[in-house]
């Protein structure tokens, strides 16, 4: 990571997906900070702006059948996530670097969603946030 990076950005992620929760942006969004906070050395900057700047998109958020058996019935579903960033790179060139990310979980055909998705969502955010973090580490 280059020395000039003192600080980031997050800006809310953006909701683009059918049947993707309301709060969901702002908790991925929250969850980023904190990742980038807790792993780099980087200082979040509240007043939008510092050497990085993250933005995004949730492009996909779904549930899906998987593990069909003989008689057509699902064992396991799963849920997916896709979000879009664009990740602007202030110093110590402009740059912008842009990243996608689709993240799953499986859960149990014979559970309700409702009840699992809190688990799922922290799960596959964890992911996500770590995909950024490897992203900006990894460019360099």
């Amino acid at each position: 990571m280059p020395e000039e990076w003192k600080s980031f950005s997050v800006d809310m992620i953006e909701n683009n997906a059918p049947n993707c929760p309301l709060s969901y942006g702002p908790q991925l969004t929250e969850r980023i900070k904190d990742a980038v906070q807790n792993n780099t050395r980087l200082l979040l900057n509240t007043d939008n702006g510092g050497e990085i700047e993250i933005s995004g998109k949730i492009s996909r958020y779904n549930v899906a059948p998987i593990a069909i058996q003989q008689d057509d019935n699902a064992t396991q579903n799963r849920l997916t996530i896709a979000v879009s960033f664009s990740i602007n790179i202030n110093a110590p060139e402009k740059d912008v670097m842009q990243l996608t990310v689709s993240r799953f979980a499986d859960f149990e055909s014979n559970v309700n969603l409702a009840s699992v998705e809190a688990q799922l969502i922290e799960e596959i955010n964890e992911q996500i946030s770590q995909d950024v973090i490897n992203k900006l580490l990894s460019n360099w």
